[in-house]
């Protein structure tokens, strides 16, 4: 059983017991997601099954989209409704003028500071143990990329405001929330968040968890957007074996040398690779 199921990932259940149930449901030997969901989220979550748990960390880079509900004038110390209010301001001076012109502001490439309630290491330690044992402590800034940010529906009574985003790995949108708080002077946390797409995956292809019978499982090949580069037959047992060859031999194009997909000539995927110099190096090698 090889390839990606994707899940509409209920509330109230991390990303790992889903990946847990699918595996038990489907009666996979090996399981793994491609791209973390808090509890409190919902929406696409790619789960990999077999030799598709190679292909992890390539959907872990892949771009993201949500839809998320705030409310301003209150914050709390995990920047979402699962925290304890640390501070509440009126908000009711908050026009949609402002709000469009804080989204505005926001989108393109920032430095964002992930918070303390993550699952980042530093020093070893996750940041969300040290934050539940009431430590607060400096973190390095990453650089983020927001290409859509736009506002669905704002209530100036509720101060309640729903966003869609889109954006670059590693982008956290609790912490994104906060920042469009702080900018209208307010303070916000998210109430709710759904992630609509993930790489190449979308809400219209999720499956319910409780609803797996009949699932479509997604072939490896289609679950990025790598570049692909179909091999002669007799060169897939030397790939599988490691034999490093000239991209020229394998007929790599080389505006895909950064990275690729190499597909036998049954449309079978073979290895995700790259070029160095003047061999192909094998990141990944997939078995029949």
């Amino acid at each position: 059983m090889n390839g990606v199921i994707v899940l509409d990932k209920p509330p109230r259940m991390s990303s790992a017991s889903a990946v847990e149930h699918v595996k038990r449901r489907l009666g996979a030997k090996r399981a793994g997601h491609g791209g973390t969901l808090d509890p409190i989220a919902t929406g696409v979550l790619p789960i990999c099954l077999g030799e598709a748990t190679k292909l992890a960390q390539y959907l872990l880079a892949n771009d993201k989209a949500y839809e998320a509900d705030l409310v301003l004038g209150i914050e709390t110390d995990t920047l979402d409704r699962t925290g304890t209010v640390t501070r509440t301001c009126d908000a009711s001076h908050v026009t949609r003028d402002a709000i469009e012109a804080a989204l505005a502001a926001r989108r393109g490439e920032h430095d964002q500071l992930p918070p303390m309630y993550s699952a980042i290491k530093q020093g070893g330690v996750r940041l969300y143990e040290r934050a539940r044992a009431g430590e607060e402590i400096e973190r390095t800034p990453r650089r983020v990329r927001i290409d859509r940010l736009d506002l669905l529906d704002f209530n100036p009574a509720t101060a309640h405001l729903r966003i869609a985003i889109d954006c670059s790995k590693g982008t956290y949108v609790r912490s994104l929330v906060a920042d469009i708080g702080t900018d209208l002077g307010c303070g916000a946390h998210m109430t709710e968040l759904r992630r609509t797409r993930s790489g190449v995956f979308t809400l219209a292809e999720a499956h319910d968890l409780d609803r797996m019978d009949g699932v479509r499982l997604i072939p490896m090949t289609e679950a990025t957007r790598l570049p692909r580069v179909t091999v002669a037959a007799e060169y897939v047992p030397r790939i599988r074996s490691g034999l490093q060859l000239a991209p020229e031999v394998l007929s790599v194009p080389a505006d895909v040398y950064e990275r690729f997909l190499l597909l036998d000539p049954a449309g079978e995927l073979v290895s995700v690779a790259h070029v160095e110099g003047n061999k192909v190096l094998y990141d990944r090698v997939f078995v029949p």
